[in-house]
């Protein structure tokens, strides 16, 4: 399946600008998930695109972002803490649910996976957490600049060098990590926990991966990566991760389309998803899709609504129309767009109504045609779109027969 990858961004714990990507399916979304990166990566990481995108393969949305200072977001790295780490993925869930996508998962790599078992608690929604090569303490990252901690805690800040880039350190960030109780959080998760972890991790060692299992409460697993490094370099292990993530994950998202969301040819199937009140599962030639209603109305927001679908289907009828009919006369269009809004509106308001009483529905429709045109030919396109079969389904008089069966 493609993925479509989003750029956004939101407001971190310390009123910074975090900078994010949305990995999405192109298709019906299932749930959610949050992903946390690596002690002084990014959301860039090649093992961190690789999760994200297979796991979009699979239906499930992924927000990977960079905390603050890091990446391309703003602020000061050495303005932040594992503390503030933990309250950006916060601040990201929160953003996350008021697009109505809240994270049903949180995924953690290394330190991201020390953050996400902390933050899980503070998330609602969220259902599971896993984690791979993470710390049972998250001091253990001092060990990459163990050499300047004395230099730290005299001067109270000092400059460490990690992986080829340069950090300012501040005893600030030291003392956070020392305060926190990791195995504590996990002893009271309360959500399902998978661990993933190489057993030859140089720098995160496997017995973390014990320490965690062990303060844990069922449910909870455990996942060899086998000859797998700590940043997962290798394609195949992200991808294995990814399809392992994925099934473990599917007791916490919505069924996938029942088997019975088949169409025959010229025919259009709705089933109910079972999924509460609204959402609903379309099956039309071949394609599967889905409907509900937004969050404001009642509904998960998991697909276009009843009326949205139906300026779609306008919307889409008056393009291949415009389309095949400058095609016939030789005429170039370079772009094609049609907006469409549906309002209920009092019927003495409508000036093109053939009733003057009661409340009736209006179709705004807006085209913008791009192209070597003159103004003849321009309104000669706008007289068909009113032509469009569609337009004319609408308009006409139509008869609609319910049975039962």
């Amino acid at each position: 399946m493609a993925v479509r990858t989003e750029s956004v961004n939101f407001t971190g714990a310390l009123g910074d600008r975090l900078a994010a990507r949305l990995d999405r399916p192109i298709g019906p979304i299932r749930g959610f998930a949050l992903f946390a990166h690596c002690f002084t990566c990014s959301k860039d990481l090649a093992a961190a695109r690789r999760i994200a995108a297979g796991l979009a393969e699979r239906d499930i949305a992924v927000l990977r972002f960079d905390f603050t200072g890091l990446g391309h977001s703003d602020g000061e790295f050495a303005n932040t803490s594992f503390v503030s780490n933990v309250d950006d993925l916060v601040a990201a869930a929160d953003w996350m649910r008021g697009q109505g996508q809240a994270p049903t998962v949180l995924v953690g790599h290394s330190l991201g996976g020390a953050a996400v078992l902390a933050a899980a608690e503070r998330i609602p929604e969220v259902r599971g957490v896993a984690t791979i090569g993470a710390p049972a303490d998250p001091g253990h990252v001092v060990h990459n600049f163990a050499d300047r901690v004395a230099d730290i805690e005299r001067d109270g800040e000092a400059e460490v060098e990690l992986a080829g880039r340069r950090f300012r350190v501040r005893k600030a960030f030291l003392d956070a990590l020392k305060d926190h109780r990791l195995e504590e959080s996990v002893g009271r998760l309360r959500r399902d926990l998978l661990i993933f972890h190489a057993p030859l991790d140089q720098t995160v060692g496997i017995d973390n991966a014990t320490r965690l299992f062990v303060a844990a409460k069922h449910p909870k697993s455990f996942v060899s990566l086998d000859r797998a490094d700590h940043l997962l370099t290798r394609p195949e292990d992200a991808a294995y991760v990814a399809a392992v993530l994925s099934g473990w994950a599917e007791r916490f998202l919505p069924v996938r389309p029942p088997a019975e969301a088949e169409a025959a040819e010229g025919e259009v199937a709705v089933i109910d998803a079972g999924e509460g009140l609204f959402p609903q599962w379309v099956a039309a030639g071949g394609h599967r899709l889905r409907a509900d209603e937004p969050a404001r109305a009642g509904g998960t927001d998991s697909g276009p609504a009843p009326y949205d679908l139906l300026l779609a289907a306008l919307g889409s009828c008056t393009n291949m129309t415009l389309k095949m009919y400058a095609g016939r006369k030789g005429w170039r269009i370079d772009r094609l767009a049609t907006r469409l809004r549906h309002d209920r509106v009092h019927a003495e308001d409508c000036a093109d109504c053939d009733t003057r009483e009661g409340m009736v529905d209006r179709i705004e429709r807006h085209i913008a045609i791009e192209g070597p045109l003159d103004a003849e030919q321009r309104a000669k396109l706008l007289e068909i779109a009113d032509k469009c079969p569609v337009h004319r389904t609408l308009h006409g008089p139509i008869s609609i027969v319910t049975r039962a069966g």
